[in-house]
């Protein structure tokens, strides 16, 4: 069920088009792909953090809060490290993009 080699093949040629990009749409590309590298770099330390910073108070109510013992399987535990860590990537990932995109938005300081 995937896409046929005819169609790739047309679709591959469709993005060769035939004007050639000026140095100014080159650099536009080069930055939108810093910035987005920036941007994953960023997410994963933050996921790194927020995994560890809900891991422990996760692992320990478990083990000693005994409502936690009783409800909490390991499914709801591995959920809640996971979504702390999700959150964190994508607001961070982001925040950071845009604050790139802003930092690299070229205005016409002239007018």
């Amino acid at each position: 069920m995937g896409i046929s080699s005819g169609m790739r093949d047309s679709w591959a040629k469709r993005r060769e088009s035939l004007l050639i990009a000026s140095a100014f749409e080159e650099d536009r590309i080069r930055k939108s792909r810093e910035c987005t590298q920036e941007g994953v770099r960023a997410g994963t330390k933050a996921a790194a953090v927020a995994c560890v910073a809900s891991a422990i108070p996760t692992l320990v109510a478990v083990r000693t809060i005994p409502w936690a013992k009783a409800n909490l399987n390991y499914t709801a535990q591995a959920l809640i490290i996971s979504a702390a860590s999700i959150a964190a990537y994508f607001i961070t990932a982001d925040k950071t993009i845009l604050e790139c995109a802003r930092r690299n938005t070229q205005y016409d300081k002239s007018a």
